[in-house]
């Protein structure tokens, strides 16, 4: 036992590529060998343990140093009481809103209030500088968000009001809301400058997202080159590649002289006649792949970045289509996405494309950990909790353990990226992008590709339709870029009878058609099943280009019938018709009904879906 924790055989025990030299890898070296011998009791990681999980609520609150002790305990009772309601992020951001943003501004600025029934002067002065916050680089900027915090404060009071009925505790705090419904009134107009920003964000990153890719794949390739280059070149020696000389080094701390490879998988190099630090190629190339793992995935899948890192092994199954024989059953691989920030789960198809980065990631994993993918802990930094231990796909291996990638590793990644491509916005600023920004492409060139709004919606996981639409950077004006459908005129003409040879007439689009969900029903057949959904789209018929008689008629388009505002029976008689169905002259004696097969039309002649449409616009033909 006493030979386990000499030098030697702890390096031997260590995974490949760690170090003793560095304080930190001795720090987890020491607490892996002491839990392992059993004098720690601990099933985490020494990292994991240094971790902050969920704080109480006294704690959150009293970090906001309120001076008030009667307000704090107000304050520590309400947010009890909210906790069970919200997960831990949406708690923290309670909490920062109404123990930081509302009244520790309000005691810095006017000390010695202890009641929740402000003054009016008081919250006009708070309102002011609601309006802008410092950031942590000193700017002065605009709080977007301004009408939200005074919606939450708003809130606040009401509840007071309201718990005050059943509990006698609240009924002492319960006083009139500072914050009135009327401050609320531009919540409306603050939401589409959001879906604004968001539009343009869509239409000057999208045009250059093939850039992006290119770059990604590109720097992937070097690297990868370079790499084997330097393998192949003994240490402390010179190689040239791609027109530059570089020398293989060797640092100090990695030398084991009991072994010929000196126990270190990463290679260092320096490049010849330059006075920068040494490179670790191993790492440039690992940031390279995982750079372009993250980019391949977040364009072809649309989920957001905590469902990214969340991604196992054991989410990708196969499904069997039901509506085809058992000898001829089409099987589909699918990705199952854990439930996240709607508490949902689902399934999204994967593409060849998808399927091709998938299968690269596990054979990468499945080379570097001899032939399996290792169990890991993933540390969730929104609930501050850490999770089982499965075989994430996005985990590699930076010094000493392998750990899943974080969101903030995940943002950097695709800034080192764009700083490869030396792409710049309107402003002449580098263009940044951010993981939610694959998200909206992905929805804008779905959509835009022929895929059903409410499809979209639930390949994003996404409740209403309504906040599907906001990501897209289409359909705005959907009613004025769509072709119209032409109509002949009837004027002049018999029922029935052939249009007039030098007029057509145009009719614009119904209400039911001006609307995304109404023009992909109108346009679609109807999906029995979402994973085989298909281009399907009918185009619009254009202007006759031949004689006006081969003008395509309306029938080939027609609308949904829609029910009369009136009864039955006066529908009949508007139409010329009486109780029993028979028509009916201007004397009012009956009349042998007229076949018609193709359209329905009233005692005008004219179509009954031509008085829907009362204007007009003839174009001549002539």
């Amino acid at each position: 036992m006493r030979n386990v924790y000499r030098l030697g055989h702890t390096r031997d025990a260590l995974a490949p590529g760690v170090s003793l030299a560095s304080p930190v890898n001795n720090s987890h070296s020491a607490w892996d060998l002491l839990r392992g011998a059993g004098v720690i009791q601990s099933r985490d990681t020494l990292k994991d343990a240094l971790r902050h999980g969920q704080r109480p609520t006294a704690e959150l609150v009293d970090s906001y140093n309120i001076q008030s002790t009667q307000i704090r305990n107000v304050l520590v009772r309400y947010l009890e009481e909210r906790r069970p309601g919200v997960d831990y992020g949406t708690f923290r951001g309670l909490v920062s809103e109404l123990a930081g943003v509302f009244w520790a501004d309000i005691e810095t600025h006017h000390p010695g209030i202890d009641t929740l029934r402000i003054p009016d002067d008081v919250i006009d002065g708070w309102k002011q500088r609601l309006m802008t916050y410092t950031d942590k680089s000193g700017q002065v900027r605009e709080r977007r968000s301004r009408i939200d915090v005074m919606m939450r404060i708003r809130g606040f009071y009401l509840d007071i009001q309201e718990w005050a009925h059943e509990d006698p505790y609240w009924a002492q705090w319960a006083v009139p809301s500072p914050i009135t419904r009327c401050d609320g009134a531009g919540n409306h107009k603050m939401i589409k400058q959001t879906t604004a920003r968001m539009h343009q964000r869509v239409r000057e990153r999208l045009p250059h997202l093939p850039v992006l890719v290119e770059t990604a794949e590109r720097v992937r390739r070097e690297a990868v080159a370079l790499l084997d280059a330097a393998r192949a070149t003994p240490f402390n020696e010179v190689f040239e590649h791609d027109g530059r000389r570089y020398l293989r080094v060797l640092p100090k701390v990695n030398q084991v002289r009991s072994r010929l490879d000196h126990g270190s998988p990463h290679v260092y190099i320096k490049e010849v006649g330059s006075t920068g630090r040494r490179i670790n190629q191993s790492v440039v190339e690992d940031d390279a792949f995982w750079s372009w793992a993250v980019i391949e995935t977040l364009r072809h899948t649309g989920v957001r970045a905590e469902e990214l890192t969340e991604l196992t092994h054991l989410a990708l199954v196969s499904y069997k289509l039901p509506d085809q024989p058992p000898e001829k059953g089409e099987v589909v691989p699918l990705l199952q996405i854990v439930p996240s920030k709607s508490n949902e789960e689902r399934l999204l198809l994967v593409s060849p494309e998808l399927a091709s980065v998938l299968a690269t990631i596990i054979k990468r994993l499945r080379d570097v950990n001899g032939g399996k993918i290792p169990l890991v802990a993933r540390y969730d930094s929104h609930e501050r909790v850490t999770g089982p231990q499965l075989p994430h796909l996005f985990q590699r291996r930076p010094y000493w353990q392998p750990q899943v990638l974080s969101e903030a590793a995940v943002k950097r990644l695709l800034d080192r990226t764009l700083e490869c491509t030396g792409l710049r916005d309107q402003a002449g600023e580098p263009l940044r992008y951010t993981p939610h920004d694959f998200r909206r492409m992905f929805a804008t060139e779905a959509v835009t590709g022929g895929l059903p709004v409410h499809i979209a919606a639930r390949i994003l996981g996404h409740k209403t339709l309504t906040t599907t639409q906001a990501y897209l950077a289409v359909f705005q004006r959907l009613d004025q870029d769509l072709p119209r459908l032409p109509r002949p005129s009837t004027r002049g003409a018999p029922p029935g009878g052939v249009p007039g040879a030098h007029s057509t007439e145009v009719a614009r689009l119904p209400a039911a058609l001006r609307t995304p969900q109404g023009l992909a029903r109108h346009l679609r057949a109807p999906l029995r099943n979402p994973l085989q959904a298909r281009a399907r789209l009918h185009p619009l018929p254009g202007p006759p280009d031949g004689p006006p008689s081969e003008a395509p008629s309306h029938r080939d388009h027609p609308e949904p019938p829609r029910p009369h505002p009136r009864g039955s029976c006066q529908r009949l008689a508007r139409r010329g018709r009486g109780p029993s169905g028979q028509l009916r002259r201007g004397d009012g004696q009956a009349q042998e009904p007229q076949e018609h097969p193709h359209r329905r039309t009233s005692s005008t002649g004219r179509p009954w879906h031509a008085r829907l449409h009362r204007r007009r616009i003839t174009v001549s033909t002539g």
